[in-house]
């Protein structure tokens, strides 16, 4: 079992930064993709990116390229996400995941309970 909390959410103006944190605890955090994915109200739930095992290689949603970096300390068993530019289109609940390495993107073993992100105009 892993439990991922989020903290770092909040109201931003756009075109501003936030830099949204995940703590994990439980099985070794090393051995899991780490990532984050969003839903928006009404929306559908979407991929915004993964971090492997080692950091060694991210992978991003193509609306968020360019503006998030997806980041992780696996020896403070953490993983980040910074988020420049912000638009009113990227409100929503953040959720911090984790997959095995197996798993297909977009499909996690784990979720964290979320954590807000507002943009205002």
């Amino acid at each position: 079992q892993v439990h991922l909390l989020e903290s770092g959410g909040g109201l931003v103006q756009a075109g501003g930064p936030l830099r949204p944190s995940c703590a994990a605890s439980g099985r070794t955090f090393s051995w899991f993709v780490m990532g984050w994915s969003r839903r928006g109200a009404g929306k559908e739930r979407e991929f915004v990116a993964d971090s492997s095992r080692s950091a060694g290689s991210t992978d991003y949603a193509v609306s968020v390229k360019g503006r998030f970096t997806v980041s992780r300390d696996n020896a403070k068993n953490t993983v980040y996400l910074q988020i420049n530019n912000l638009k009113p289109e990227d409100t929503a609940v953040y959720y911090c995941v984790a997959r095995s390495e197996l798993t297909a993107r977009g499909n996690y073993d784990y979720w964290g309970q979320g954590t807000q992100v507002t943009v205002s105009s």
